[in-house]
């Protein structure tokens, strides 16, 4: 199937890492993995995790408050604990928590209610499974793997392969079936080859079920967009991305992480992602009971303000220009003929533009709809001048960053060349 129109135009989603590891606000997963904790003490966390205060539908209000289009939950991290009452294998919040419910129904039905839609992670791996630890993926000679991974040296046993890959399936089969996610986010494929996971197989799975399923790049070959993690990428990759960005320094809730990102900073992620024509992907990660911090909410609701403001910049905009001719992000509307200029700092005399052979029709501050000047300077043959855009004044300069709209007389047409010799 062709990528689904929707993900190219979503621009914003958010990720939500929720699950056990909240309780004591561990690193999900990896901290027993690493030995940071014991397994046993990791497990432990099951007890406390209640899920209390979860209010899925409070969850969407404020996604759509951050203006985001979908949004994406760990169903099941490596740890193995699923949110919902799976009927294949043994370990999830329904039975062993005193949650003591299905998490994912709410969180589904919320969503859509809002028009949002509606994602899952997934992990390939799940380093509690009896099975899991069966095969190797490690090139001769190499040092082995964590045991939670990797069968030991002559440890191999493939039968026990085969029961984890149809645990694996039955688990995703569950997933598409009862839920029909948007979107399916699939981690843990480094552990293991194309071949090993059955990809293929479960690619046939997924679609026969929901044949408009996106997939992200961790399908490998069967993904549809790349998903570059914590930076925006300074090439942008080749077809559709989304680059998924925690708030803070983590994934999930940890007690000691305050380093939240500012709005400030995260509107600047935001404007250089959707002007490369990517998603941002934004993480929180509420704590056992289901609250999102408040700290994390703010700063949802300041990018959503942001976004409201600027609307037309971002929805409906496909990647902006080229780096050299804007200092600063850009966005293009979709029929190529309104030019969007991010600017981060508060223009003092004028804000340039280089390369553009258009001839500008009107030039407006997006928000507020005042006015502005250009001109330009320069140009020789089929060199174009140097644009020259006045400056708002104070009271059109967004505290964050100001937009500038550019109405061409025709699609976006730049000058790409070395000028004259």
């Amino acid at each position: 199937m062709p990528m689904q129109n929707w993900f190219r135009d979503a621009k914003l989603g958010i990720f939500v890492h929720w699950g056990v590891y909240a309780v004591d606000g561990v690193p999900e997963s990896w901290s027993f993995y690493t030995g940071q904790v014991s397994h046993e003490q990791y497990m432990k966390q099951l007890h406390g995790f209640t899920a209390s205060r979860y209010d899925p539908g409070a969850w969407a209000d404020l996604f759509v408050r951050a203006g985001a289009r979908y949004a994406v939950l760990t169903a099941r991290h490596h740890d193995g604990v699923a949110l919902w009452d799976t009927a294949h294998g043994n370990l999830d919040v329904v039975r062993h928590t005193p949650a003591g419910r299905d998490l994912l129904a709410g969180y589904t039905d919320e969503l859509r209610e809002r028009g949002l839609k509606v994602g899952f992670y997934y992990s390939h791996s799940d380093w509690s499974h009896p099975d899991y630890a069966s095969i190797r993926h490690l090139e001769p000679g190499e040092e082995p793997a964590n045991p939670y991974s990797h069968a030991a040296p002559g440890a191999e046993d493939p039968e026990a392969w085969v029961r984890y890959l149809a645990y694996r399936d039955g688990q995703v089969g569950e997933l598409v079936e009862r839920f029909r996610p948007d979107l399916l986010w699939f981690d843990g494929e480094w552990e293991r080859t194309e071949e090993q996971w059955g990809l293929r197989e479960l690619a046939r799975l997924v679609l026969a079920e929901n044949p408009y399923t996106v997939f992200n790049a961790r399908m490998l070959s069967h993904g549809d967009y790349a998903t570059p993690e914590q930076g925006v990428p300074l090439q942008a990759p080749d077809g559709p991305w989304e680059l998924c960005l925690t708030v803070n320094d983590s994934w999930g809730f940890q007690h000691r992480d305050h380093n939240h990102k500012s709005v400030r900073q995260l509107v600047r992620y935001f404007a250089e992602t959707i002007g490369a024509g990517g998603n941002l992907l934004l993480d929180v990660g509420p704590r056992d009971d289901g609250t999102i911090l408040p700290e994390q909410a703010e700063r949802l609701e300041g990018l959503g303000a942001w976004i409201a403001r600027h609307a037309d910049a971002v929805y409906g905009t496909v990647a902006g220009l080229p780096p050299g001719h804007h200092y600063g992000p850009s966005t293009l509307s979709a029929d190529r003929r309104t030019l969007y200029l991010v600017c981060f700092d508060a223009p003092r005399e004028t804000v340039s533009v280089r390369g553009l052979r258009n001839r500008i029709r009107r030039v407006t501050v997006v928000g507020t709809g005042v006015e502005l000047g250009h001109h330009v300077t320069g140009g020789l043959h089929e060199v174009p001048g140097v644009t020259w855009l006045g400056a708002p004044g104070p009271d059109d300069v967004d505290a964050y960053a100001t937009v500038l709209a550019l109405e061409l007389d025709g699609e976006l047409d730049l000058y790409r060349g070395t000028g004259r010799d």
